[in-house]
């Protein structure tokens, strides 16, 4: 298989470069659609099963475990397009199936159920490990994604890796931000309630500790301040202080939990601050301006769903289970703006300068991956969500309270006419209730029931 693998072919490769000049062959277009499904969607969906104990989870595991093989022998086995060995792709490719394998070793051995003996101690152990590896596999496959794709283009080499780490971790942190708020919105209001802390307090926090890096690392010591040096360097600037801010009004005076501008405000002010940015190509000043206008948008609705939709209240219903529509938009914002901000890479804008794309377009299909991601986040939370149902009334109290409505109103009306009847129809009237109380008719149905009142009349007859 290493001999099979075209990458090792590294004389098609010119000086200078990591990839060769041929075009991406059909089987390594089919490994990047297996490894997407695999890692993308059925891992992850596989994970969501095993944390409701479905009976599922197992199978799916087994079968994605066996599509994720079959695509990587894919990759070690194309034609056409050549790589450098020694890319990032490669190397975490590795310990990415090492973590897979250890995942399914560990989860045959809590199959087996062996609790007597030094197993009833290594167990919880074993079964901790295989939960949080289990729940950081999808992060690891995003990564290794992301690796693929930089891998296939030959991007972020020498001069491009500090600009490359800048675009898609911090476009990666949007998406991430929009997708824990996402679990927060449909599942997670309850979990929030019995933290004691608001979660514009743990967006703060992330938001001044984020602010204290970018402050000491946007800016290469030693040499010449730049534009955009003094630009992201006073970004991490006004995250940390604006982040402190937030972290103190995260609370009322009496230390209850309380909501407040602040995230809002700063995801507004660094979407300004990022549409004004200086750009070489038109290209990328123009994405960059979308990608500035959308964080602005998704500040500025994240503040309205604050401050009106919520009334500073933790969500709609004491249950979390309530929503507004309004409410997803600042969270499917954050998704657009975490890929608009990852496809703005120097590489990536003069790939698209040259290709005869224009910016319209290619805005328009970051939104559409957007869009994608947002739909496989909901589907996976509604998966969970279904296992997990809300609690309801007994059905039997519904019964019995309806019973008790009934029977007072019964006695009501037999007070009201009990001058205007006979002694016969009063003798007739207490038969049929006696017939009734024998077949416990009376108290599930009532006698005025269209579903045994004809019964009833010919039971008495």
């Amino acid at each position: 298989m290493a001999l099979g693998h075209g990458g090792h072919e590294v004389d098609k490769i010119p000086e200078g470069e990591t990839i060769s000049l041929e075009p991406i062959d059909t089987t390594l277009w089919i490994h990047i659609f297996l490894q997407m499904l695999a890692f993308g969607i059925l891992f992850p969906l596989g994970m969501v099963l095993g944390i409701i104990k479905s009976r599922w989870h197992v199978p799916l595991q087994i079968f994605t475990t066996a599509l994720a093989l079959l695509g990587y022998a894919l990759g070690h086995l194309h034609k056409g397009r050549q790589f450098n060995p020694k890319n990032v792709h490669a190397k975490a490719a590795n310990p990415l199936f090492f973590l897979m394998v250890a995942q399914i070793v560990l989860g045959a051995y809590l199959k087996l159920h062996l609790e007597r003996g030094i197993h009833g101690r290594i167990r919880p152990a074993i079964r901790l490990v295989h939960s949080i590896n289990g729940k950081a596999f999808p992060v690891y496959a995003w990564v290794q994604m992301i690796f693929g794709g930089i891998t296939a283009l030959g991007f972020c080499q020498g001069d491009h890796v500090g600009q490359c780490l800048a675009h898609f971790i911090m476009g990666g942190a949007f998406i991430a931000y929009g997708v824990l708020l996402t679990i927060l919105l449909l599942v997670g209001q309850l979990w929030l309630r019995r933290t004691g802390r608001s979660q514009e307090f743990f967006d703060s926090a992330v938001i001044a500790a984020w602010g204290c890096v970018n402050t000491f690392t946007e800016h290469r010591w030693g040499t010449a301040w730049v534009r955009n040096d003094w630009q992201h360097t006073t970004m991490g600037i006004i995250w940390w202080s604006a982040g402190l801010v937030g972290v103190w009004l995260s609370k009322d005076r009496d230390g209850a939990p309380k909501r407040n501008f602040i995230p809002g405000f700063v995801i507004l002010i660094t979407g300004w601050a990022m549409s004004a940015h200086p750009q070489e190509l038109m290209i990328s000043a123009m994405t960059h301006k979308m990608f500035g206008y959308t964080l602005m948008a998704a500040g500025l609705t994240r503040i309205i769903e604050v401050s009106f939709v919520l009334r500073d209240k933790p969500g709609l219903s004491e249950d979390g289970r309530e929503h507004n529509s309004f409410q997803f938009i600042p969270v499917f914002l954050l998704y657009a703006a975490g890929f608009l901000f990852m496809g703005a890479t120097e590489e990536q804008m003069a790939l698209m300068a040259g290709s005869g794309i224009d910016h319209v377009a290619y805005i328009l299909i970051l939104y559409s991956l957007a869009s994608l991601l947002f739909l496989v986040t909901l589907a996976l939370i509604h998966v969970y969500d279904r296992a997990n149902p809300p609690a309801k009334k007994p059905l039997a109290n519904g019964h019995a309270a309806r019973g008790a409505d009934d029977a007072q109103l019964r006695d009501a009306n037999e007070f009201e006419l009990d001058g205007l009847v006979s002694d016969d129809e009063d003798e007739e009237r207490a038969a049929r209730r006696k017939l009734l109380r024998d077949d416990g008719l009376e108290e599930d149905d009532g006698p005025a029931s269209p579903s045994t009142v004809g019964r009833n009349s010919d039971r008495v007859v």
